[in-house]
């Protein structure tokens, strides 16, 4: 049964930081709108849960940091709810464990008992792959003078033939991992080296430091970003629990229909998903062929967090950073996210890439004690006698049924210098698509989230203020678009066209989304055939305004970072 439909300019789907922030300008526009979230919250990738039943504290099991020089969206945001900021804690000594299982303590940012050879061959690998950084192309990175080369191969065998140490490929699956969630071999070159360009560089998307991905967390919980910009809209806007089913463009209007057979109409959409659960959605007329083939193609990493949280922070206490880094797993690496004056300490222990996902395939039970006995294994080492936690939080964005993955969908060889890579951005009709993946600067974390949305955002309103025409359509869809122009344009034609696609989206639901369904993306994708891949228990084999140079690779403070192994590792943020 066809629900009577809702009529306003924008609809917005997803209510994650692309979309809210995305629907606030668009209320302040002065347009109608509503959002559509899937989940039963706001906040997509951010979640603030309660630490412990100690009081009022929370932790972050999605996106954790920001800072206050180049990711201006989110500090001024930050600045306007009156969040507190804490600076990450970089001071005391850290924990690292090789592909061997051996522990070794050492000072924050310093080498993990490498030798003077293998300093060089490390600095080495930071320099040039700083280069390739600086060449790259951010806006138009298939142009960029090392497009074509870097995309016929994957992150692993660019490192293995232009640095052929073995630490260049052993920090690489560390660096990987840390930043997308896979192994080197699961993503193009040229993916990797765009998606640190848009982190500013190797320096700043690694470092926990001033300027860096994980310099200040949120007192208040990142979640609380989305549920402050959803505050500013008016009330019933935001409807969750509204997963969308169907998207239908005729000339002049679009019809959105969910799960639960609610439909919306507008004269734009703004569709804030990752690029691989578009295919969830039925398009009629259906995406066109690029556009198709990038959906199916693009792939979610693994991405889990597990908070331990205790009555004191007695690795304080012992002089530790908090900091442990692992190539063994299943913990890959841990911060300190306390907030002492409110009396939470914790450390978040974070699982990524293949490790992660031979530890997911535990049972509860399993994983918790996977967790804890490495865990008391690394600290024991500084350590006497290590309290047990008070409490144990474990989200795994895997298995989230909205989220399938974290941060965002990668990109493997071959396409994104092709026009399915290309077409990323490109509105489709009257659908237009934002997120954190779509940003120039940022993406994957919280800030390239906002500047997606105030994108998209402003792309709508200038096309409605416009007015613009069928003619603006892209040519795969304006035959249908002008076959259908003389009904839509009658009162009547919403209604008549719900009800000639009412039997083909009913029947949504019995139809697979799934990529392997339809492999039209041919790109390369072979990964090395002999692998030196990290082993272990839990291996699978035994600002806008940046403009993308950085000479900050050349520093002694970042050799000592990149010499160190991870200490200044990049963490979840998207």
């Amino acid at each position: 049964m066809v629900l009577p439909a809702q009529f306003v300019n924008v609809i917005v789907v997803g209510a994650g930081l692309s979309g809210l922030r995305a629907a606030t300008e668009i209320h302040d526009a002065g347009l109608s709108y509503v959002v559509l979230e899937a989940m039963d919250r706001v906040g997509g990738k951010t979640l603030s849960v309660q630490a412990s039943s100690n009081g009022t504290a929370v932790v972050d099991l999605g996106a954790a940091w920001i800072n206050d020089s180049n990711q201006s969206e989110m500090y001024a945001m930050a600045k306007e709810f009156g969040f507190d900021l804490v600076v990450q804690r970089t001071e005391g000594q850290s924990i690292s464990q090789d592909d061997k299982g051996q522990m070794s303590l050492i000072p924050y940012g310093m080498p993990a008992n490498l030798t003077s050879e293998q300093l060089g061959e490390l600095s080495t690998f930071a320099q040039g792959m700083q280069q390739y950084i600086d060449r790259s192309d951010l806006k138009n990175p298939h142009l960029g003078q090392d497009a074509v080369k870097l995309d016929s191969m994957t992150a692993l065998e660019f490192v293995q033939s232009e640095f052929p140490a073995k630490i260049a490929t052993t920090f690489t699956y560390t660096l990987v991992r840390a930043l997308l969630g896979v192994d080197p071999e699961e993503v193009s070159a040229l993916y990797l080296i765009d998606f640190i360009k848009s982190g500013t560089g190797l320096m700043n998307i690694s470092s926990d430091t001033k300027h860096g991905a994980q310099y200040l967390r949120n007192r208040q919980g990142n979640q609380n970003f989305a549920k402050k910009l959803a505050s500013k809209l008016k009330p019933n806007t935001v409807q969750l629990s509204s997963a969308v089913k169907s998207i239908t463009q005729a000339a002049d209007h679009c019809i959105v229909r969910t799960q639960e057979d609610k439909v919306y109409v507008s004269k734009k959409v703004l569709l804030s998903l990752p690029t691989s659960l578009i295919p969830q959605i039925e398009f009629t007329p259906r995406l066109p062929e690029p556009k198709r083939i990038l959906t199916q193609s693009t792939k979610l990493g693994y991405y889990s967090k597990t908070v331990l949280v205790y009555s004191e922070p007695w690795w304080r206490h012992a002089n530790l950073s908090g900091v442990f880094s692992s190539t063994y797993g299943p913990i890959s690496f841990t911060r300190d996210t306390c907030v002492p004056e409110m009396g939470q300490f914790s450390l978040t222990c974070f699982h990524t890439g293949e490790t992660g996902r031979q530890w997911s395939k535990l049972d509860a039970k399993g994983r918790r004690k996977a967790v804890l006995d490495q865990f008391h294994n690394a600290f024991g080492t500084a350590v006497e006698s290590i309290p047990e936690p008070i409490n144990i939080i474990e989200k795994e964005w895997t298995k989230d049924p909205w989220a399938q993955g974290n941060p965002n969908p990668v990109m493997m060889p071959g396409l994104m210098t092709s026009a399915a890579g290309q077409s990323i951005r490109d509105r489709y009709g009257h659908v237009h698509f934002i997120g954190t993946e779509t940003s120039y600067v940022w993406k994957g974390y919280m800030e390239g989230a906002v500047l997606s949305g105030i994108r998209g955002a402003k792309e709508v309103i200038a096309a409605l203020q416009r007015n613009e025409t069928t003619t603006q359509q892209p040519t795969s869809i304006a035959a249908p678009l002008e076959r259908n122009e003389t009904t839509t344009r009658r009162p009547n034609s919403i209604a008549a066209t719900l009800q000639r696609n009412e039997t083909a989206t009913s029947n949504m639901d019995q139809r697979s989304s799934s990529a392997a369904a339809t492999p039209e993306y041919t790109g390369s994708s072979s990964s090395v055939a002999a692998t030196p891949e990290p082993t272990g228990p839990y291996s699978a084999v035994a600002s806008p305004e940046y403009t993308g140079t950085s000479s900050a690779v050349a520093t002694p403070e970042f050799t000592k970072v990149v010499a160190s192994g991870l200490d200044r590792r990049p963490l979840l943020a998207c």
